[in-house]
């Protein structure tokens, strides 16, 4: 059975840790009764309640003691109610934390506005030296935690909440800069898929136009830049599916890193949502759904900017 990416977080660290005892986990009440890291190192687990900044600020004191702390909390806990203990124990201390945030995006969808984060990647992109990821499906996950645990500097890995996905097939052990999923004509629109609904509708987008397809997992400012220099190699035209909000995501940032190139995002907008609904109800709501992918695609491919609401960034 395929996990989500939460729970495969969960398992992938449950067994380094059997490998690794400087590995700790950290949750801010999100463990429940089964959380098989609990189950099986109860010692190296510490469920700190709903203190978010607190238990960063812990972290950093296990880190300087040479233990390899792994944190959880929803994303707008960790990225917006914790940003002051990460700017501090992420960048300005260089502490090797690896926070895991889920429920972001509008993953929570009928949890509203406050469990919705749209703005995660805009702020932990600003902090310097903090590896940002947002890998989809199971495979990506286990393998940006083993590389997390392994390389000890800080990251923060974003996820979804109970949705689970096949990963792209990889073409090595590691992370490669780019994958392509399809390579398509250089002379034709590039889809770039972030995160895991970014990933979702670039495929669906793919399968019916037969565009191109890169998918990124490290979002952070040196893994873009090697990422911009690869897509620009190939393509000159994107567009970038996120489900972030426009500004302070990928596609800004590859925009400024691409000046020769044509950036269009299709992102989460300007908007707040105002009725309930699914995961996906909810994306559509804030214009982020399979037609304003397809219709991105459609004027990138006419060499127009599209209409308001669709595409937020258009850069040459």
């Amino acid at each position: 059975m395929t996990l989500s990416g939460r729970d495969a977080y969960r398992d992938e660290l449950t067994a380094l840790a059997a490998e690794d005892p400087t590995i700790v986990c950290l949750e801010a009440d999100l463990g429940g009764k089964n959380h098989p890291f609990q189950a099986a190192h109860p010692d190296r687990f510490f469920n700190v309640g709903i203190a978010e900044g607190a238990m960063i600020d812990m972290a950093a004191g296990l880190a300087a003691g040479g233990f390899k702390p792994f944190v959880s909390t929803f994303a707008p806990f960790a990225a917006l109610r914790a940003a002051e203990s990460l700017k501090l124990t992420l960048g300005y201390l260089n502490a090797g934390v690896t926070v895991m945030a889920p429920y972001a995006g509008v993953s929570g969808a009928w949890f509203g506005t406050t469990h919705h984060c749209l703005e995660d990647l805009a702020v932990l992109r600003s902090v310097p030296g903090v590896t940002v990821a947002a890998p989809h499906g199971e495979a990506e996950m286990r393998a940006v935690i083993r590389s997390a645990a392994r390389g000890g500097g800080p990251h923060y890995v974003r996820t979804g909440r109970n949705a689970a996905y096949e990963s792209l097939p990889l073409p090595g052990t590691q992370l490669p800069p780019v994958n392509w999923e399809s390579e398509g004509d250089p002379e034709d629109v590039c889809l770039v898929s972030v995160g895991e609904e970014g990933t979702r509708l670039s495929l669906a987008a793919r399968a019916s136009t037969g565009v191109a397809h890169a998918h990124l997992v490290y979002l952070d400012h040196e893994h873009l830049a090697e990422s911009a220099a690869e897509l620009a190699r190939r393509h000159t035209r994107f567009v970038v599916v996120e489900e972030h909000r426009s500004q302070g995501g990928a596609a800004e940032a590859l925009a400024l890193l691409l000046p020769g190139c044509e950036v269009t995002s299709v992102a989460a907008g300007r908007e707040w949502p105002s009725t309930g609904g699914d995961h996906q109800e909810v994306m559509a709501a804030l214009g982020l759904d399979l037609p304003a992918v397809l219709a991105a695609v459609a004027q990138a491919r006419r060499g127009r900017p599209a209409a308001a609401g669709l595409v937020r960034a258009c850069v040459r």
